[in-house]
């Protein structure tokens, strides 16, 4: 104790005497979009709150987060790649895997690879931006969100945080409302209930009781350096809401016709009224000239939505509190995802521009200009050098920085001397991108049926919603931006996928049967070198499918060949039609009977987003073969089928 004491005693006049290091304030969102907020277009959310600090700050237009939030968070704190730190997937809540380096444990036959296992929390032995700030004199508090280590040897207090408030180590909190030790599924609070989480009054929702600690933490260390990190639960599921809120967007409309969820609206204004609370505190104690200010997303907005039919909660009653809170939310939703990204395409746990680039605005008065705009491609590991180069404390000699300081951008001194800027993501649909320039190439390690090509190229200038994949019309550009991730992977020293020993190509298809979703009516579905074999079996064949969730008007186009050729039509309903209208919702199509592969091309006129979609196909008189099926929404929405790659 005498030493700590002494330690301070000597400390203390030197901090005194040098001039006032500005604090640092990282306000993150979690699951916020591109265009989740009017600063960046959205015309459906309304955040007067960001736009207030837009006008404050320098917005970035080509920021970017890894499309999945712990490996995001880890990045911010490490200022490394998530290839270096290992955490590459939203696995912070998963009990620790033993120390090293794991791939996945199932092997199934149908995968070529073996994908990496992510690490499951923020190694100890990284020196944290928090430890360097901690150890420079700043007071550090961490509020919300950390989901980079459920066991406590690894929370935020042992990672250099002296002040947090945080509770479970889950995705989401177990409850938006307190009582917050209830988890949202009416469990006891066994493992949800971690942290030093507190109760606040009946219904209080989490966001406004994180603004609270985060307030008072400001205030108590107001005389000195600080560093806070205000990590929103908001807008990540469970989706507990405000209800006179959500009531309010359910009656706007979207002039866009891109945005309409309301629950979606009442969380991210609940967010916005936080950030207005934090920059008033700020004002109101004279911190705001002195204090850099960073608004952030962990990754793209979620275009997935959380259906009331999933399986694990069929035996729910109506008195279940997570049952109540889903009913909720699809009364509300309607079947709509939380958002829409366009016009970027895809979302959330997608390597497109949807899943990662991200909404980035930083504010330090008379060093920022206000109202200024970057189109600098920066991400999560530019934090750590930035902030510490702005604050002028060292960097750790032990410690490799992926990331670079875009201090001279922000102050419009200069430019970032970065030839190309990656995202590594072997989970889900695996791959792997680069972005250099207006170019983005991204690499997968082998054919999805959705995604059959393993080279993408997109202009991203010219082409913002990736649409037209120019791999095939420049090879040479292919070739030096994959020559660009190969050196990465050894540069990081990327755990790369490995060749799978159980690997069958005869079983290339999934266990649940080669129709990926595709249900056959009337027909029998079987797969032939190179396309899918449809023969008829009853008088009106089909394909069914509930996996087309898109809004319209829709776009399709099919790959077929048959030796009779016939007439077939496509038929659907919306999510929030009960059945299939008698008229109507119809397009018809024809095709030559021939050998050789024809294109057919149809507009569906589809008013809101589909739930069940029928291809009716002329099979009756000879097996039709089918080698691609292409459904594109309005937006920057897709969903494919592709028989290429099959094997009998």
């Amino acid at each position: 104790m005498f030493c700590l004491v002494l330690f301070f005693c000597v400390l203390v006049p030197v901090f005194a005497d040098a001039p006032a290091r500005p604090n640092v304030v990282l306000f993150l969102v979690d699951d916020m979009g591109w265009m989740d907020s009017s600063v960046y277009g959205s015309q459906f959310y309304e955040t007067p709150q960001m736009e207030r600090l837009a006008k404050q700050s320098m917005r970035f237009t080509n920021a970017y987060a890894v499309p999945l939030c712990s490996p995001t968070r880890a990045s911010i704190l490490s200022g490394q790649y998530s290839s270096r730190h290992g955490i590459t997937s939203a696995a912070g809540h998963q009990p620790p895997l033993p120390e090293g380096r794991h791939y996945e444990t199932k092997r199934s036959p149908n995968k070529q690879f073996i994908y990496p296992a992510s690490k499951r929390y923020l190694d100890p032995k990284l020196i944290t931006l928090s430890e360097v700030l901690r150890d420079a004199g700043y007071r550090t508090g961490h509020f919300g969100k950390w989901h980079l280590g459920a066991m406590q040897q690894h929370w935020p207090d042992k990672q250099g945080f002296e002040t947090i408030w945080h509770c479970a180590p889950d995705p989401g909190p177990p409850n938006y409302f307190s009582p917050y030790g209830v988890h949202a599924e009416g469990r006891p609070t066994g493992r949800h209930k971690v942290g030093n989480i507190t109760d606040g009054p009946e219904g209080e929702h989490i966001t406004d009781r994180l603004t609270d600690e985060a307030l008072r933490f400001i205030e108590q260390h107001q005389k000195e350096p600080f560093y806070l990190n205000l990590w929103q639960y908001s807008v990540h599921g469970p989706w507990q809401h405000k209800a006179e809120y959500t009531a309010r967007y359910a009656k706007k409309k979207d002039p866009r016709g891109e945005q309409r969820n309301p629950v979606m609206g009442s969380m991210l204004q609940n967010v916005d009224e936080s950030l207005g609370r934090v920059l008033d505190k700020l004002d109101e104690l004279n911190l705001t000239d002195n204090t850099i200010f960073i608004f952030y997303s962990d990754n793209g907005g979620n275009t997935h939505s959380w259906r009331a039919d999933d399986p694990k909660l069929r035996n729910v009653t109506p008195k279940h509190p997570k049952y109540e809170t889903i009913k909720s939310y699809r009364k509300w939703a309607k079947g709509e995802a939380p958002t829409n990204n366009a016009p970027l395409r895809e979302g959330k746990g997608r390597i497109y521009e949807g899943g990662q680039r991200v909404p980035l605005m930083v504010r330090w008065p008379k060093h920022i200009k206000p109202g200024s705009i970057s189109d600098a491609i920066v991400g999560p590991i530019d934090l750590y050098p930035t902030i510490l180069d702005a604050v002028k404390v060292d960097k750790p000699k032990e410690q490799i920085l992926d990331g670079v300081s875009i201090l001279p951008v922000l102050l419009q001194q200069g430019t970032l001397k970065r030839e190309a800027y990656f995202t590594w993501f072997p989970h889900l649909i695996p791959a792997a991108s680069v972005r250099a320039g207006d170019y983005k190439l991204i690499r997968r390690w082998e054919p999805h049926p959705s995604y059959p090509d393993l080279y993408e190229l997109y202009n991203l200038k010219e082409d913002i919603g990736e649409s037209t994949n120019l791999a095939a019309k420049m090879p040479d550009k292919v070739k030096e931006l994959d020559a660009l991730i190969e050196e990465f992977t050894r540069e990081t020293n990327a755990l790369a996928p490995k060749p799978n020993p159980d690997f069958n190509p005869r079983r290339k298809t999934p266990r649940r049967g080669p129709s990926f979703g595709l249900v056959p009516k009337m027909c029998k579905l079987s797969l032939v070198k190179g396309a899918a074999r449809i023969e008829a079996d009853g008088r009106t064949p089909f394909l069914g499918t509930a996996q087309v969730k898109l809004t319209g008007p829709l776009t399709l186009k099919l790959r077929l060949r048959s030796k009779s050729g016939g007439a077939g039509k496509v038929q659907w309903k919306t999510a929030d039609q009960e059945t299939f209208p008698r008229t109507g919702q119809i397009v018809e199509y024809t095709f030559k009977g021939r050998e050789d592969w024809q294109d057919v091309e149809l507009k569906l006129p589809v008013e809101g987003k589909t739930g069940i979609v029928r291809l009716y196909l002329p099979a009756n008189e000879a097996p039709l073969e089918i080698q691609r099926i292409q459904f594109t929404g309005k937006g920057a929405g897709e969903k494919n089928w592709s028989f290429e790659g099959a094997q009998p």
